[in-house]
């Protein structure tokens, strides 16, 4: 064993740590919120969900909303770093951990594959997992997000970045090391640079998933197919959808169009692109104007009684849209919207006028950046209610797997 006290190690956007307790409680409250959201809305009627980006964030809700809402066995995949003499394990593998004891308290199937997603054989791994006694998969959640992206069949690696296509782009954002509202400022993307990152976060990948899954027959008649996606305000755009990271949804939700088609002619399954609401992540932690953006969102949503968390995005994609018997409402582009609160005209307004507004000596006042500071940290386990931070833990954590 490895007890340790855990204090947190975090610098801006960036962790290096995470406290096992913590996540642990953050996953056990994820699982009651799906099973009391779902119990009432059609039963559980189990099987298989494959979850591509399982370890944290909307990936780990969805996974969560199908277990424990729908009662179904799954198989999740990610990158994570498990624990050593050094290093605690990071939060996606601590959240898987409790994950898979809860499945297993449950009597549900858990299997989970840890490695780049985005290879070969991690896919090759999940299709023969698939095949050793799961069935067919029903639902697959695309989730996955990184820096960086090898094409399995070039071999050629590609970098993203954040950059503004056409001009220099300067905004307001939040140091989150000192709280103080700042400008920044970015040049604008070179061709190479828009073209990389949509290789990493366009739907070239999505695209080999389904047809990895198409070919070895692991997909049920009717299968579905979700892929995450945002689009967020105008307030924003400049840096994310009319820059790198929007030309490469844009062409993830292009190739998901044209895989709907395949799917529906070759087993009568979907895929569709959920545009989901703005939450605290390590990734948009990571993009300029989206922490101010979402301190004032959050505000606003919490004054009218919005406020989503990833979990009850995950039960509303489950209980509203993609639950046996349901069939979703789509926007004029074929995308499910559970962004529809965030952007409803009220909240725009507010958001936009504060916006306008925000200063340093003000934020406090007119944001919720305190609440997204501790829902940061408490991606990592930290600052999270009833966990004794005094105590110390077992951080050598292992997944169970095959729960």
């Amino acid at each position: 064993m490895t007890l340790e006290i855990i204090t947190p190690r975090m610098r801006g956007f960036l962790a290096t740590n995470a406290h096992p307790a913590g996540c642990r409680s953050n996953v056990e409250t994820q699982i009651q919120i799906a099973r009391t959201a779902l119990s009432g809305a059609g039963g559980s009627h189990g099987g298989t969900a494959l979850v591509l980006g399982a370890s944290t964030g909307y990936g780990l809700a969805s996974r969560i909303a199908a277990a424990f809402g729908c009662g179904m066995n799954t198989i999740g995949a990610f990158y994570e770093r498990p624990p050593s003499e050094k290093k605690t394990a990071s939060a996606g593998w601590y959240n898987t951990c409790a994950f898979h004891d809860a499945a297993r308290a449950a009597g549900l199937r858990a299997d989970s594959i840890n490695g780049d997603a985005f290879s070969a054989e991690i896919s090759n791994e999940v299709i023969a997992k698939l095949k050793d006694g799961y069935g067919p998969v029903q639902y697959v959640f695309y989730s996955l997000a990184a820096p960086t992206r090898t094409d399995p069949a070039s071999g050629i690696s590609y970098r993203s970045v954040l950059k503004p296509i056409g001009g220099t782009y300067v905004t307001k954002s939040i140091d989150l090391d000192k709280g103080e509202v700042v400008d920044v400022s970015f040049d604008p993307a070179t061709d190479d640079e828009i073209a990389a990152t949509t290789a990493v976060m366009g739907g070239d990948d999505l695209k080999r998933w389904v047809n990895a899954l198409l070919d070895a027959g692991v997909l049920a008649p009717n299968a579905r197919v979700i892929a995450y996606s945002y689009i967020g305000p105008e307030v924003t755009w400049p840096i994310y959808r009319s820059g790198t990271i929007g030309r490469a949804k844009e062409h993830l939700e292009k190739t998901a169009v044209a895989l709907d088609k395949q799917l529906q002619a070759s087993i009568g399954g979907n895929c569709w692109v959920s545009v989901n609401k703005a939450v605290v992540t390590q990734a948009s932690a990571a993009i300029p104007a989206v922490p101010l953006y979402i301190s004032l969102l959050y505000k606003s949503m919490k004054e009218r009684g919005l406020h989503e968390e990833p979990i009850h995005q995950a039960v509303r994609m489950m209980r509203d849209h993609l639950r046996v018997g349901r069939t979703p409402t789509l926007d004029d582009g074929g995308r499910i919207r559970l962004d529809d609160w965030e952007m409803r005209d009220d909240v725009q307004a507010e958001v936009a006028q504060r916006w306008g507004q925000a200063t340093t000596e003000n934020l406090g006042e007119l944001s919720d950046f305190a609440g997204y500071r501790t829902d940061f940290r408490r991606l990592f386990g930290f600052e999270v209610a009833g966990v004794d931070y005094d105590q110390p833990v077992e951080t050598n954590e292992l997944i169970s797997i095959g729960a």
